[in-house]
């Protein structure tokens, strides 16, 4: 079978959804800020404030100011850079001028920078260096959304093997409660992209390419060195295989350095940052002028300004005025801990084993993770032949019994691809994906400002997967479906509304 033969169905027919679907999110929320900022006034107008970078040395100090063509248009999108994204576009303009900063990764800040002086350059003298950095970021935020939802698409393709489950867990993704931050000049849009680009990529067995990806979503947000955990899983396993079934000890060695290697290059850019910030804050300075933390066994700025200038840490945030968080996180975070609980409980060999006691056929299902020296291609074309046949068989099917498949009959159909232990959600190959959310999800309560949770949470493609499964539970499926989609509009409505006039919000 040719590859666009296999590949018409589904990348042709889902993926335009998919993409129709993430695109029209944006324009919505766009057109919802646009809304609110006009009828209302922002809480805090100090957003456009913009003092002269603190050395005019800086390669990325901004041109003399002068006369723009265009002032409202540069006064709109400078207004509208608000919350970390004042961060983001400084750092872009200026390099990290001040300690705290160095709390905002550098992938972003890069990519804006770049744009700005090569794309979008001749913006300049019509509205103004700012405004440039600033619709640089925006255009890069939502062109990334765009793309982070047709690999989520394609990676649930292949985790849950049902393309209905994964088209619904994409689409919720398009409308997540956490949108506004996709749409804003915020580090979620790249760091999803790359994450979840490097996790299809892993699981379609290039390695090399899962790498980079994983690698680079640490230079865009610190959680992206949790993604190393995957490939600790992946070499886990691949180790058991070589020493217990195939009896090859020194190919478990081979395993177990190549598997070490890739963890190293996943946390390569986040050291090197954290490097970067040593020499600049604690080098050539005398004894007194040194900050606390350079003077630290391990030195790592990162930890010391969260702690200092966020106040996060263990249990830190459990005060009695923080009740108003805790509940504006509750729905992402019950979810979060609803999934695990049910993955647990239909589960538990798989998951109190982390998957070592899985039966045969589950192994099979999860050959990319569990089972060393797999034929991932030829795996991924036999399935990918199976889902062109099956998507053909439904289509047929669906327009021959448009007006007579309704309510239950439509969800007993779909159930029947998710039965237990063999795919869909409560497949082996989810539990590596279980563990990092539940990890993620104890940080975010135990550690940090607990209300960061929905977009802390809001990359994490089980959370999707959980919610399409739950849409289409036998007797309660449409009232998960309200209740999901319900919880998704509010949060879209809530967080363009006081997000966008700088108002708090997560």
């Amino acid at each position: 079978t040719s590859k666009s033969s296999i590949e018409n169905p589904l990348e042709s027919h889902h993926t335009r959804i998919v993409l129709r679907s993430a695109i029209a999110s944006r324009i919505i929320l766009i057109a919802f800020i646009i809304l609110w900022r006009s009828l209302l006034s922002p809480y805090d107008t100090s957003a456009s404030i913009n003092p002269n970078c603190l050395s005019s040395t800086s390669a990325n100090h901004s041109p003399p100011t002068q006369a723009i063509i265009f002032p409202r248009i540069a006064s709109a999108i400078e207004d509208s850079i608000v919350w970390d994204s004042v961060y983001f576009v400084r750092i872009a303009q200026c390099g990290y001028e001040y300690e705290q900063s160095y709390a905002f990764l550098p992938l972003l800040p890069i990519c804006i920078s770049l744009l700005s002086r090569t794309v979008f350059a001749p913006l300049i003298p019509f509205i103004g260096h700012r405004a440039v950095l600033g619709l640089s970021g925006y255009l890069l935020n939502n062109i990334a959304f765009v793309l982070a939802a047709v690999f989520l698409y394609r990676l649930s393709v292949i985790i849950l093997k049902d393309p209905e489950s994964a088209l619904r867990a994409s689409i919720l993704f398009c409308f997540n409660p956490a949108s506004i931050f996709y749409s804003s000049i915020y580090s979620e849009s790249l760091y999803s992209l790359l994450s979840i680009g490097g996790l299809y990529y892993l699981m379609s067995g290039a390695n090399n390419f899962a790498t980079l990806g994983l690698a680079l979503s640490g230079s865009a947000r610190s959680n992206g060195v949790l993604n190393a955990g995957y490939i600790c899983f992946q070499t886990m396993h691949w180790a058991y295989d070589a020493v217990f079934l195939k009896k090859h000890t020194y190919l478990a060695v081979q395993v177990l350095i190549a598997g070490a290697l890739r963890c190293l290059c996943i946390f390569v850019p986040f050291i090197a940052f954290q490097a970067y910030g040593y020499y600049n804050m604690c080098l050539r300075r005398f004894p007194d002028e040194m900050r606390p933390w350079c003077k630290a066994r391990l030195p790592v700025l990162y930890n010391y300004i969260q702690s200092h200038y966020w106040g996060v840490g263990f249990l830190r945030y459990f005060q009695l005025k923080q009740l108003p968080n805790f509940l504006l996180a509750s729905p992402i975070l019950s979810l979060a801990l609803c999934s695990i609980i049910h993955y647990v409980k239909l589960r538990p060999e798989i998951f109190f084993s982390l998957g070592f006691r899985a039966s045969h056929e589950d192994k099979n299902s999860a050959a990319v993770l569990i089972s060393m020296g797999a034929d991932t291609k030829s795996n991924s074309a036999s399935f990918l032949e199976k889902i062109s046949s099956k998507v053909q068989r439904e289509d047929r099917v669906l327009r021959q019994r448009k007006q007579s498949i309704k309510g239950e009959n439509t969800v007993s159909l779909r159930v029947e691809n998710e039965s237990p232990g063999k795919q869909g959600y409560l497949s082996v190959i989810v539990l590596p994906f279980v563990l990092h959310l539940g990890f993620m999800a104890a940080t975010t309560f135990f550690v940090m400002h607990v209300q960061v949770a929905t977009r802390f949470l809001s990359a994490s493609p089980p959370f999707y997967w959980f919610a399409s499964y739950l849409m289409v539970s036998p007797g309660v499926g449409k009232r998960w479906g309200y209740l999901i989609w319900a919880y998704c509009a509010a949060y879209i409505l809530l967080g363009s509304l006081l997000f966008a006039n700088f108002y708090p919000f997560t």
